[in-house]
């Protein structure tokens, strides 16, 4: 299921909208101010809808940029009362998919959401599960309980290896050269540190060590 957040300070069209995104299985969560909709970022989100005016003086557009410090990828469309050629031009210059001027017609809004989520998403499970996590292969992220956890780019290749590999044991050497390729020159107990520290930051990730060969995941 892809998570739709909406900024929309107009209840009656923000249920409306909400009403027909959930009719096509989609998450929807509101916000009717800005400033609520920007304590949100980080979170699992899949695509945006944001008015561009809205009622606490935060505007989508200051939405938008704290949401592309975040995150580059993620798509976003704007909606306004205000049918300008340079609110257009700007919303795409700061990164946005799609425009649409009020009033509009609800369902156009959801044919242009389906045609973004399938573009973007290829309408294919771009995720994994293992235990309570929730493995965003797309984009490299990895979420508890709708909280992220960081990882670095290794440290996600390294789950990732083992992920796709449940129960084939590795030797440490093995795992150098599918992580480390041949860019790492030294010990290879650089791979205890790596796993190391993906243990800490998901403990339920039963990676074991096989005693006097390598790692695998069960």
């Amino acid at each position: 299921m892809y998570n739709i957040v909406l900024v929309e300070d107009e209840e009656a069209l923000s249920n409306l909208i909400k009403i027909y995104l959930e009719r096509e299985n989609y998450k929807v969560i509101c916000f009717d101010e800005g400033q609520k909709a920007i304590d949100y970022i980080g979170q699992k989100v899949d695509l945006w809808i944001l008015d561009i005016m809205l009622k606490d003086n935060v505007s989508g557009y200051d939405i938008i940029k704290e949401i592309r410090k975040n995150d580059q990828n993620v798509p976003v469309i704007f909606t306004s009362a205000r049918d300008q050629e340079l609110d257009k031009i700007l919303g795409l210059e700061l990164g946005s998919d799609d425009y649409l001027t009020k009033p509009f017609s609800t369902k156009e809004l959801v044919l242009r959401v389906n045609n973004i989520i399938k573009r973007v998403y290829n309408n294919q499970s771009k995720t994994m599960n293992y235990e309570n996590y929730l493995i965003d292969l797309e984009k490299r992220s990895v979420f508890q309980d709708n909280k992220e956890i960081k990882l670095t780019t290794l440290e996600f290749d390294l789950l990732l290896l083992f992920l796709s590999n449940k129960t084939k044991c590795f030797t440490r050497e093995e795992i150098l050269n599918n992580i480390w390729d041949n860019d790492y020159f030294g010990t290879d107990r650089v791979v205890d540190d790596a796993i190391r520290r993906l243990r800490k930051k998901m403990p339920k990730l039963t990676l074991k060590a096989v005693y006097g060969y390598g790692y695998r995941l069960s």
